[in-house]
């Protein structure tokens, strides 16, 4: 007899395990670290929960990391189009996105840093460092497996560049953009708590440094936990909007028998 598995009671099981690993490593191995407890780090989540300054931070580091990704998302999409759509942009472009890819954010923030201080706009301008290349890249891969038949087809039809690019060929790479965004939108909260880290914006990355500084690591971690519960929300949020306005894509339609 085949046994049906429950994904949700299998997560649970996970999580449940996960805990108790944690719960292990800190009363027997790292007994004399500085890793706390889980049931500390969860008291001390729920303390900092009762704090304005928490949902300040909050409110800072999910701000940036959207508004990054929101520009990103429209900057990154129209030049995507634009390099996938022209050859002589294409070939002007190609050699430089190749030699910027491999490039992480990190590696720019003590520049940004230096030109724009510890502040919000150095928050916003790495976020969008670090999201609208891949967005861009993913575009102009879309661009190229839009079908040429329906871009023909189009054109014998009368329509011009500005019609064929926005009713034909975006539609065609929407696809491709949404896995970019999908994969962009977790990277987005990361750079912001890096931000915040390492180069003193505002938001939890400033709060968790603070943290580390004072020595204060039960705060540290339930801070960690706010950020992985932050990118759970982050990624689920990220597939459903993907299957919301590509439903009526091939791979997200449903099989009607």
């Amino acid at each position: 007899m085949k046994t049906q598995i429950k994904p949700a009671a299998v997560g649970a099981l996970g999580i449940a395990g996960a805990l108790l690993l944690w719960q292990y490593l800190a009363t027997g191995p790292m007994n004399d670290s500085a890793l706390p407890t889980p049931g500390h780090a969860i008291a001390e989540l729920a303390a900092l929960l009762a704090t304005g300054t928490f949902w300040a931070d909050l409110a800072d580091t999910i701000l940036i990391a959207l508004g990054g990704l929101a520009i990103s998302a429209v900057a990154g999409v129209a030049a995507g189009l634009l390099i996938g759509s022209f050859a002589p942009v294409r070939y002007a472009t190609m050699a430089v996105l190749e030699f910027l890819k491999p490039i992480p954010p990190i590696v720019v923030l003590p520049l940004v840093v230096l030109v724009l201080g510890p502040t919000a706009q150095m928050s916003w301008v790495l976020v969008v460092i670090g999201c609208a290349l891949p967005i861009v890249m993913q575009t102009v891969a879309g661009v190229h497996d839009t079908d040429p038949v329906a871009r023909d087809t189009a054109r014998s039809y009368g329509m011009g560049h500005a019609e064929i690019l926005l009713l034909v060929t975006l539609p065609g790479a929407m696809p491709f953009i949404g896995t970019a965004m999908r994969v962009a939108a977790p990277a987005a909260l990361v750079v912001a708590v890096v931000a915040g880290l390492l180069g003193g914006g505002p938001g939890l990355g400033q709060s968790i440094y603070q943290a580390q500084a004072a020595g204060d690591f039960p705060v540290l971690y339930a801070l960690v936990l706010v950020l992985g519960l932050l990118g759970l929300v982050f990624q689920g949020a990220t597939r459903l909007a993907e299957r919301r306005l590509l439903h009526w894509h091939e791979s997200y339609r449903e099989v009607v028998l």
